[in-house]
């Protein structure tokens, strides 16, 4: 049975692929095995991975609406456009958890010339400058011309002392992250020149998708109880992430949403982030 991409390129159907994905949704081995063979009966060749998602997301959301939620981290990164102004912030708060100082939208004077640094970022003696590139295309890869471009970024502004987080610091190295995927030779070239690439499936065991899961760094975009509109208003109050909302409640009666709607969404969210995912 084949399947077809957003890009209309048409693929044989991954089992093991569709059995992954809804694993890692937080769901038990029987609800998984529940929710495949109900997706299973429906496939039909031809079929596109946006209706095969649509499915499963369903399928999960009847069991549980956090599994839908973890299950739909992709789109829910995609949504922090359409420019990725939210995606930097939600970068940000990636490094941040991790211990560092973090900062958007920054502009320094490089060796030659002026750059625009969409995160700064600082621990001890390490500060960073990270790129972040957002795209809307759910298989949309950066080519290997992204990474040799903000290699030279990195070089033009190392050596140069700027003031950030109430200290002179130099940058020491940077970041390349995307909620894409990468090109096999922006792999290469990037190992290479041992960048720090991060992308939504790459590196192993510590892209994007794995991080989040590891982390809780869930973007608030993931809630299945919230409206598109929603979604805007909080993201608009910097409510970045799910960890956010569970730190402050109260922004839900600011944005003016229902008492009994703010219980589901407040319950949506302590279960994505409190309940452990028990697969790999």
């Amino acid at each position: 049975m084949l399947v077809k991409k957003y890009s209309g390129e048409l693929v044989p159907f991954d089992e093991s692929s569709l059995r992954r994905s809804l694993m890692r949704s937080g769901a038990s081995d029987g609800e998984v095995q529940m929710v495949y063979a109900s997706i299973k009966n429906k496939l039909y060749d031809g079929i596109s991975t946006r209706e095969l998602y649509e499915m499963a997301f369903d399928a999960l959301k009847s069991k549980k609406n956090s599994y839908a939620a973890r299950y739909s981290l992709k789109r829910a990164l995609r949504e922090l456009g359409p420019e990725g102004f939210y995606f930097e912030k939600w970068v940000a708060r990636l490094f941040q958890e991790d211990g560092y100082e973090a900062i958007t939208g920054q502009t320094v004077q490089g060796h030659a010339v002026t750059h625009e640094i969409d995160v700064v970022a600082a621990k001890g003696d390490v500060m960073l400058a990270v790129e972040c590139k957002f795209r809307n295309d759910e298989d949309a890869k950066i080519s290997v011309t992204t990474p040799m471009y903000f290699k030279s970024r990195v070089t033009d502004v190392t050596g140069i002392e700027y003031p950030f987080f109430n200290a002179h610091r130099q940058f020491t190295d940077g970041w390349l992250v995307t909620n894409a995927y990468l090109t096999t030779d922006s792999i290469k070239f990037g190992e290479y020149y041992k960048m720090n690439l991060l992308s939504w499936d790459y590196p192993n065991g510590q892209s994007i998708k794995a991080r989040v899961d590891n982390t809780g760094e869930y973007p608030i975009t993931c809630l299945t109880n919230l409206t598109t509109q929603d979604k805007a208003m909080l993201l608009k109050n910097q409510c970045i992430c799910v960890k956010d909302l569970l730190k402050d409640p109260k922004i839900l009666s600011h944005i003016q949403i229902p008492a009994d709607k703010q219980k589901h969404i407040m319950q949506e969210a302590e279960e994505l982030i409190n309940s452990p995912i028990e697969h790999e």
